[in-house]
């Protein structure tokens, strides 16, 4: 990605509750160091992150990412994020971006190691190019997350449903669905339960009812999921939320990844076993999501 953009937030305390936050917004060049050699974002991946998607200037989904990003925030017991200095952020750096599309990248980490405060960013770059995976869809292999599905609740300082910056395990993922000849992977829990991919959401569909599996068993809930669903229920179509069997994926009518800035793509395969691909279905859903969405 081509970075454009980058701004150093002094974050202001959640009850803090002026109007105009600029004075805290302090733009950077986004190619200079601006990091100290003790942030434990680097050291320990000690923070958390949302990926906003734009489309021609417009920050997609603004409020719902913001919600989410004040959900890591308590799970990871950070200081809560004042919403509106993070909005005025974002409308700041989407005003950097250029027509087409850019993602723009939230970053709250705990700050330097034994440092008084929180350190706090925004970047805007140019997306990827991904017209070929929302038109083409993507093969899958399934791949054991390693926890049961009652981990979260057992055990949740493993802060299985934050976005947080300890994303090597993912991106590992990634690359052992690579290996086997597949181009993303779909997490299942070691008790059999569906759950989701490493940077995505999964929507599948059964007829005329689309389902995401539940988050209870520590799936990150999606911003972009959950507007897909406000849609189809708009179009009429049942929506629901349920705990699946990871055979559900190889039964589905279709199913799709949905993420903030691939935005839908159709899986064509599961573990080397075509899956029906909706070509129609499938550029419908992007169209929606490349509308200006708030």
């Amino acid at each position: 990605m081509a970075w454009r953009h980058a701004l150093i937030i002094d974050p202001a305390a959640s009850d803090d509750f002026r109007t105009d936050y600029a004075s805290t917004l302090r733009p950077i060049d986004p190619a200079a160091p601006a990091l100290s050699i003790g942030e434990l974002s680097t050291q320990r991946g000690d923070g958390i992150f949302e990926s906003i998607g734009v489309v021609d200037g417009h920050p997609q989904e603004v409020e719902a990412h913001l919600e989410r990003l004040a959900h890591s925030a308590r799970l990871c017991d950070l200081p809560a994020p004042n919403l509106g200095q993070w909005a005025q952020a974002v409308a700041a750096a989407s005003a950097e971006c250029p027509p087409g599309e850019s993602v723009i990248k939230l970053i709250l980490s705990r700050g330097v190691e034994h440092g008084p405060a929180p350190t706090a960013w925004v970047t805007a770059a140019t997306a990827p190019d991904n017209t070929a995976v929302r038109r083409d869809g993507v093969r899958v292999v399934v791949l054991d997350r390693g926890f049961d599905s009652g981990a979260p609740a057992r055990a949740p300082w493993l802060l299985l449903g934050a976005k947080t910056l300890s994303y090597a395990t993912n991106m590992a993922a990634i690359r052992e669905a690579r290996r086997r000849g597949a181009d993303d992977a779909v997490f299942v829990a070691s008790d059999g339960v569906l759950l989701e991919g490493p940077t995505s959401s999964l929507v599948l569909r059964f007829g005329d009812r689309f389902v995401t599996p539940a988050p209870g068993a520590g799936i990150l809930h999606g911003t972009t999921q959950l507007s897909l669903f406000a849609h189809l229920e708009g179009r009429g179509f049942e929506t629901a939320y349920e705990t699946l069997p990871a055979s559900a994926l190889g039964e589905a009518d279709a199913a799709w990844l949905v993420s903030s800035v691939r935005l839908a793509a159709g899986i064509t395969a599961v573990d080397g076993s075509p899956l029906a691909y909706d070509a129609d279905v499938t550029a419908e859903l992007n169209a929606y999501l490349l509308s200006p969405r708030d």
